[in-house]
């Protein structure tokens, strides 16, 4: 009798220490949660930081007439005034550097088209996006051409 009363003591006193062992396991992985999340949120904010915004600038380019190419034998001319917007950075200089290249690129490029090519809003978005090429290939290094935020047109007249 000695035996079975022994057993259930010794059942008894195990039952604590594995509450007490499961009740620090669950507090040592809530306090490893908690920091496991606290420091992704604090590398997350990090990651996260605004990018600094350049200034923008706006180069005006002289107004370019170009004879267009002919349908129906009629000449058709094209006047266009033409706007690089750009961040402010030394792409700036370079554009100045290059500008007789480019304007010849551009001039080549409007030379070429049709007037029902360019008339449309798509024919003008294509064109845009054209020239925008153009003075891009011109630009180096290369790291610069993200610069190159837009090209606008402040008058764009067909005849």
């Amino acid at each position: 009798m000695s035996e079975a009363a022994a057993a259930p003591s010794a059942e008894g006193k195990k039952k604590p220490f594995l509450i007490i062992l499961i009740a620090l396991l669950a507090v040592g992985v809530g306090i490893g949660g908690t920091w496991y999340y606290m420091n992704s949120q604090r590398v997350g904010e990090e990651e996260a930081a605004p990018v600094k915004k350049l200034p923008a600038k706006f180069i005006k380019l002289e107004t370019f007439t170009v004879n267009l190419q002919s349908e129906d034998d009629d000449p058709r001319y094209l006047q266009v005034e033409l706007v690089i917007k750009v961040n402010e950075t030394e792409v700036v200089d370079v554009i100045a550097s290059k500008t007789p290249e480019i304007r010849n690129q551009i001039l080549l490029l409007l030379s070429s088209k049709k007037p029902t090519e360019i008339s449309t809003l798509e024919g003008k978005q294509q064109l845009s996006q054209d020239i925008s090429e153009v003075i891009k290939q011109k630009i180096e290094p290369e790291a610069l051409q993200a610069d190159i935020l837009d090209l606008l047109f402040t008058s764009f007249i067909i005849q």
